[in-house]
């Protein structure tokens, strides 16, 4: 059995992720943290991590940046694995997790979907060959209007399977608003659409002379997302100290 503390548990995907659990009987939540109370759970919540009194194997976080530097203290302190599903970090909290990782065990994705990480691995490979043969390449995310950050964790995490495969010869362009020149052939555009409640979309778009390769996902509900990062929990229990990632969860 998997113990799971919940971080963010009555955001969105926290009651996803709360839902999911309850329906399997490999792992349960024990505890979770939000300062919002205006849901009832099963289990004890708290403000901030630093108050949680139970034991877990793993804490899943689907809340906001700001809660890094207490979960990586939290987890160096008690041994605890870390899923680390929020986006949006800043370069030095990017960096703190790594350093993090030298003593807890930490599974960090833009996206913890199934899907998307199969295609980050199929891009790569598709990659190797279209990039040499002279494909541009742009990609088209769309989320939700509450969404914040832009582009997503998910089309950078897609742009950098397309740019490993490639051999890192890109850069990322947002808005050629503000230039009138040819497209540069060492570029990957990337663009955002917000509206509506779109889960996610995202649209990889090779494209050559006389043809066009469109690698797509699309999210029908957060609970591709939930259904991932219980996953990872799992498998997260009992890791040794170092960074993981739903690669190592898909081999």
């Amino acid at each position: 059995m998997t113990r799971i503390i919940m971080s963010g548990c009555n955001g969105h995907m926290g009651q996803v992720i709360t839902r999911i659990v309850s329906e399997r009987d490999d792992c349960e939540i024990v505890a979770g943290i939000d300062k919002y109370r205006g849901t009832e759970n099963d289990y004890p919540v708290y403000d901030g991590i630093e108050e949680c009194k139970e034991e877990a194997d793993a804490v899943i976080d689907f809340s906001a940046p700001s809660a890094l530097e207490g979960l990586l203290e939290y987890g160096k302190r008690t041994g605890t694995a870390l899923v680390l599903c929020t986006t949006g970090y800043s370069e030095e909290q990017k960096r703190a997790i790594e350093k993090a990782s030298e003593d807890t065990a930490i599974l960090r994705s833009a996206n913890m979907s199934l899907g998307v990480n199969i295609l980050a691995k199929l891009l790569k490979e598709a990659s190797e060959k279209l990039s040499s043969a002279g494909f541009d390449i742009e990609i088209v995310e769309k989320h939700h209007n509450l969404k914040k950050d832009a582009p997503s964790g998910t089309a950078l995490l897609l742009a950098d399977a397309v740019n490993e495969g490639a051999g890192n010869k890109y850069s990322y362009v947002y808005d050629r608003s503000q230039r009138s020149e040819k497209r540069p052939d060492n570029e990957i555009g990337i663009s955002a659409v917000r509206g509506g409640n779109i889960p996610g979309d995202h649209d990889v778009i090779f494209a050559g002379e006389d043809e066009v390769i469109t690698f797509s996902h699309r999210a029908y509900s957060k609970a591709v997302f939930g259904r991932g990062a219980v996953m990872a929990a799992i498998f997260m229990k009992g890791k040794k100290p170092g960074m993981y990632d739903m690669g190592a969860v898909l081999a």
